[in-house]
């Protein structure tokens, strides 16, 4: 699995002027399921997501969690992190996920960040969704379990 992590102040998603999801201060999480990834995959993702420790301490250093911190997580799917660009200009997404695998990979990643004791907050799978969010650092972090 990909994540592409964003430290935010707060974040949101819309669908068609519908709000489906909103947090405070914590992470926006762009996330997408790759062809061959099992529920193993999510399970070590979102572990992993759940103790990076990219929040500043008391003494400034990025040295706190999100469980550390209390923070929230907005999960957001995206199967363009699976884009192939390395044939012409017209990227190929050929090894994200089918959609049926790819929705329940989703769910079951933003489940485990919900068994961490972080409050989850969800875009909707497969729509075309309005992201509005205030990167704080900015800090963003890229993430993949095949490497």
């Amino acid at each position: 699995m990909r994540a592409l992590v964003q430290r935010v102040s707060h974040a949101r998603v819309t669908v068609a002027g519908r709000e489906t999801g909103a947090i405070g201060p914590g992470l926006l999480i762009l996330v997408c399921a790759m062809e061959g990834d099992t529920g193993a995959e999510a399970e070590i993702l979102a572990r992993k997501i759940a103790k990076l420790r990219i929040f500043k301490d008391a003494a400034e250093k990025m040295n706190l969690s999100l469980v550390d911190t209390g923070g929230a997580a907005l999960v957001v799917s995206q199967f363009t992190l699976a884009a192939d660009t390395s044939r012409g200009n017209r990227p190929g997404f050929s090894t994200a996920a089918p959609p049926e695998e790819g929705k329940r990979l989703y769910d079951h990643f933003s489940d485990c960040l919900r068994a961490e004791g972080i409050t989850v907050a969800n875009g909707e799978f497969g729509a075309d969704m309005d992201v509005t969010l205030v990167n704080q650092g900015p800090v963003t972090i890229w993430l993949d379990t095949a490497g």
